[in-house]
């Protein structure tokens, strides 16, 4: 199998050569590149290759302009350290990805994986792919809410669901965790940390010291000075107010 590398980190072409030779030792690497210049003018020739691996992201540019400039109809594995959910779509045909610090037993599968594309499955047009993957990588994708808390209780662990939290509250420099069945807990997220974390439509700041579902608000009542006041179930001892300034937000986050 002929193959060419793509890759301008200087560790990470040592790495990859090593464990290329490793899984088989027949396995000969054409040619090394660090640019996307020296890669097109290369690939222009149009050599015999089997294989390329590629990282997206080279120092002039991402490693797709490549392929923009040159008809490339060889399978491709991308090597990269972009977020797996940007990419993750691409393992078709002659698109496959590892992710950094590659594993010696994926790059084997992958390298199987292309022996039988070789033989049996014809290149796809890579244009339409690119592009996508390409938008992929530079739209931010939105990362998932959390859903789960780990609690110690006594001598044991304990898995709270987040739809079991009636509320979050800070005293005496700890964050308590309450359910709805009153159970309490300590844990060591702070309320801004769990407020960048939980679903907002769920859960609302409704001060420095409470973080609320909105399942656990029972009633709201009016109060000087345009504040409102929070009744919620398990009920605390603590008056919960919400400012005047968030009242409005409050309101609009309720009527969602």
């Amino acid at each position: 199998m002929k193959v060419i590398i793509i890759e301008d980190e200087a560790p990470a072409l040592r790495r990859l050569e090593k464990l290329l030779r490793e899984l088989d030792p027949e396995i000969e690497i054409v040619a090394t590149f660090d640019s996307i210049s020296s890669t097109v003018s290369f690939l222009k020739n149009q050599p015999t290759i089997d294989l390329i691996l590629s990282d997206i992201q080279l120092a002039d540019g991402l490693s797709f302009e490549i392929f923009q400039q040159v008809k490339v109809e060889t399978p491709i594995i991308f090597t990269t350290a972009f977020d797996e959910y940007a990419i993750r779509a691409f393992k078709v045909n002659s698109i496959d990805y590892l992710l950094k610090p590659i594993d010696i037993e994926l790059l084997s599968v992958s390298l199987e994986k292309y022996r039988s594309l070789q033989k049996n499955t014809p290149t796809p047009d890579l244009q339409p792919i690119l592009q996508q993957l390409l938008q992929n990588i530079h739209t931010p994708q939105p990362k998932p809410f959390r859903q789960r808390f780990l609690v110690s209780h006594r001598d044991t662990f304990m898995s709270i669901s987040v739809d079991e939290v009636a509320y979050f509250y800070s005293e005496n420099k700890l964050t308590y965790l309450v359910c709805h069945t009153g159970k309490k807990y300590v844990i060591p997220d702070t309320l801004e940390e769990l407020e960048s974390t939980l679903d907002p439509h769920v859960f609302f700041r409704a001060n420095r010291q409470f973080l609320i579902s909105q399942s656990a608000i029972q009633q709201i009542v009016t109060h000087f000075g345009g504040k409102l006041k929070l009744v919620i179930e398990p009920q605390i001892q603590e008056e919960i107010f919400v400012s005047r300034e968030k009242a409005g937000i409050l309101k609009e986050w309720l009527n969602r």
